[in-house]
């Protein structure tokens, strides 16, 4: 995801359809949400062997297809198959801990899983960099391809073949896999659109289609999620709830790089680096997290929500300011995005835990492949709605010094929320889970 990012520049200035530029992240992660959701149904049909093979198939099949578009409808066909085989991928991960891995190892595998996830966020503009750099933007999906060979092998030769319930049928949630991606497109689509109206309209018709999976998903036979899951008052709710709003809280990441080189007087280069010390602090604080688990689990989930809004908070304060690389301002906002990162990952092993744990053993693989949709719709949403904030703030019009300190404050303060929520809400996840995890 990150490499085809960082030289999409590169993509449009070759082939062409600068118009749907921002529809090959957007289909890429819709295309990730549905891998997620059909995740139980893939390893209960394939087995852990098989399912990662066609995963790993599904993603090099749209790696293959990107590289060798030759305009910008072929390029969203591939991204959107890659984004389906890459869905499987990331949700299979978090299936197969609690599988392959005794219950005392499941903090430290999750850990390790979560440290995966920055150092990708950290080498994957780099690597695309790279390539862009030299106008290879086809060599950058090319890259990929013996990589997923090499890990399609691996997978072939070591994870065991049949599903331990293989008989057991998934259905797969027609209905509301439909409401779920006409979510996602909806708010996409209006954070794209220069009318406020359609901004509202993108939002609103968003917020209530997911009301509407919440009602269906309920008393259906073919779940989104598990049983009950948007109740609150459950285990599986509290989580999937903390971990959406641990996700919607760093999204401000992404128009940090603008805002470090119109406020700060930052190169484009050292604006990339500072950025990325959100991703940095969830790495190290995974890592850290595998091993406090054991001692603290229930501190940890409400840990994590605390350092995330103590880092927007230093972010409404300092990041508005206009400093020109005065590091008494800078030193606080690279605090805060340490603070952000840091946050998240350290909740993140205790939070993935208690959800294999709550869950209800015939929806074990529900509920890891429920997790990880939760995840990526709430990047979705929340990336949507860091446009939207931003826009309204005045990050275009009227723009420059004044736009970007507008954007940054408000972007901060109306995302400093989730953490805030998440914090009450953790409370509650140590009250209904017993101190699991």
């Amino acid at each position: 995801m990150y490499i085809a990012t960082t030289v999409m520049p590169s993509v449009v200035q070759d082939i062409g359809g600068m118009d749907f530029y921002a529809w090959a992240t957007t289909l890429f992660v819709v295309a990730s949400i549905l891998g997620a959701a059909l995740t139980a149904r893939l390893l209960k049909s394939a087995g852990p062997r098989g399912a990662y093979v066609v995963a790993t198939l599904l993603f090099a099949a749209g790696t293959l297809i990107s590289s060798l578009a030759i305009n910008m409808p072929v390029m969203l066909a591939g991204r959107s198959v890659q984004g389906l085989g890459g869905g499987f991928l990331y949700a299979l991960a978090y299936g197969l801990t609690r599988v392959v891995l005794p219950e005392r190892l499941w903090g430290r595998a999750i850990g390790l899983i979560s440290a995966m996830f920055g150092v990708a966020t950290l080498i994957g503009p780099a690597i695309g960099g790279i390539f862009a750099e030299y106008g290879a933007w086809r060599a950058a999906f090319w890259s990929l391809l013996p990589v997923s060979g090499l890990f399609a092998v691996v997978a072939f030769a070591t994870l065991p073949r049949s599903s331990w319930d293989r008989n057991e049928r998934v259905s797969i949630p027609v209905l509301q896999l439909i409401l779920l991606t006409g979510a996602v497109l909806a708010v996409s689509a209006g954070s794209l659109s220069e009318e406020t109206l359609w901004k509202i309209v993108g939002l609103g018709a968003a917020i209530f289609m997911i009301a509407i999976i919440a009602v269906v998903d309920r008393d259906a036979k073919a779940r989104l999620l598990p049983r009950r899951s948007f109740s609150l008052s459950t285990p599986l709710g509290a989580l999937y709830l903390t971990i959406a709003l641990l996700m919607l809280s760093m999204q401000p990441e992404i128009y940090v790089p603008y805002l470090l080189q119109h406020l700060h007087g930052q190169s484009p280069l050292w604006a990339g680096y500072l950025a990325a010390l959100m991703a940095i602090g969830w790495t190290v604080a995974s890592f850290l997290s595998s091993r406090w688990q054991e001692k603290g689990g229930d501190r940890l989930v409400v840990a994590g929500p605390v350092l995330a809004l103590a880092g927007l908070v230093l972010l409404a304060i300092f990041l508005p300011i206009h400093g020109n690389g005065n590091w008494s301002l800078l030193a606080p906002v690279c605090l805060g995005l340490i603070l952000i990162g840091f946050g998240i990952g350290l909740a993140w092993p205790s939070l993935v835990t208690r959800v294999y744990q709550s869950a209800p053993l015939t929806e074990q693989d529900l509920a890891a492949g429920g997790m990880t949709t939760v995840q990526l719709f709430a990047i979705a949403f929340g990336t949507a709605c860091a446009g939207m904030v931003a826009n309204f703030a005045g990050i275009a019009v009227p723009g420059g010094v004044e736009g970007a300190a507008n954007a940054s404050l408000w972007l901060s303060v109306i995302f400093a929320l989730a953490p805030a929520i998440a914090v009450a809400v953790a409370f509650k996840v140590i009250r209904i889970t017993g101190g699991k995890g």
